[in-house]
């Protein structure tokens, strides 16, 4: 649904995207990520056909978005960065000009309205001007405007920036409904989202592709992975349970957080400390709070990732 073949972007000496390739397949939501400046905007502008690629190509729907602007964006809903919209105009105008401009007509035009207004909460705003509006509610009618149409495809840049608790969390619900009948894309630099949200995750840095896994192989990577963090009832044991768990088969080593009151005791390749450490700690009478086998930490693996020397991608 979409392919991106040997992308990349200059603008004068600078590189914003280097050679990139990647497809994401119906069904899929692919969290697009990287930190500021690593060419992720750059390359979702592409795809929407707002700018053109210095060389290499991409194609929504086996549409080329160069040879077949128009066919490419019927296909596509693109929330941009900062959801831009003319602001002395109301949601209400706003959309009924897009839905104008996506050629809804009658019935269908009524019913895809009602069906958007009411999912992204934007009936009490609806005759405000767009400028008077929260940044949550901007952000609200722009995802509003990518999905008025049902597109097949949606290009989304940091779809929850802006939103509260309750918001984010109705969105990316919003996000997985649509998911089985879409191909979506995410940008984010909320890796949050990703858990939350995404099926597998790409992470660019410096216009180039370094990672390409599901969130799960991701963390995977991480030190952490296969770690236990006991939560102590009492901080002044930090120092008697991290000897504890340091002494344990197949603790590699021990992380202590006094202001948490946590141990962590990190594991050697291949063990399973989970059942050791809360045995140990039953057995040494240690207060815990809880105790918890890791995953291993995103934050973690994408700041290794995106660290790294770019001939090592």
């Amino acid at each position: 649904m979409i392919e991106v073949n040997a992308l990349s972007k200059r603008f004068g000496d600078v590189v914003a995207v280097s050679d990139l390739s990647f497809r994401v397949e119906p069904g899929e939501i692919l969290g697009f990520l990287g930190p500021n400046g690593a060419g992720k905007s750059t390359t979702m502008r592409i795809i929407a056909g707002f700018i053109d690629p210095t060389a290499g190509s991409a194609a929504v729907c086996g549409h080329d978005v160069g040879r077949e602007p128009v066919a490419a964006r019927r296909a596509l809903g693109y929330l941009p960065e900062g959801a831009p919209a003319w602001p002395e105009m109301t949601p209400r105008g706003f959309l009924g000009f897009i839905a104008d401009v996506r050629g809804l007509r009658g019935e269908l035009r009524r019913r895809r309205l009602e069906d958007v207004i009411a999912r992204l909460g934007l009936g009490p705003v609806l005759d405000r001007t767009i400028e008077t509006l929260s940044k949550g509610f901007k952000r609200r009618v722009g995802l509003a405007q990518a999905i008025l149409h049902d597109p097949p495809v949606l290009v989304l840049d940091e779809p929850t920036d802006g939103l509260d608790p309750n918001q984010k969390h109705e969105v990316r619900a919003l996000i997985r409904e649509m998911a089985p009948g879409k191909t979506i894309v995410i940008s984010t630099h909320i890796l949050e989202e990703v858990h939350a949200v995404c099926t597998r995750a790409v992470i660019i840095a410096r216009g180039r592709l370094l990672a390409d896994e599901t969130p799960a192989a991701l963390e995977a990577r991480s030190r952490y992975h296969g770690a236990v963090t006991v939560s102590l009832a009492d901080a002044a044991q930090i120092e008697r349970a991290a000897a504890l768990l340091a002494g344990l088969p197949g603790v590699s080593a021990v992380e202590r957080d006094p202001a948490e009151a946590r141990v962590t005791a990190l594991a050697s390749p291949g063990a399973d400390l989970y059942a050791a450490v809360a045995a140990a700690a039953a057995r040494d009478g240690l207060a815990l709070h809880g105790i918890r086998l890791e995953a291993g930490r995103l934050d973690e693996v994408f700041r290794t990732i995106t660290a790294a020397p770019r001939e090592a991608a």
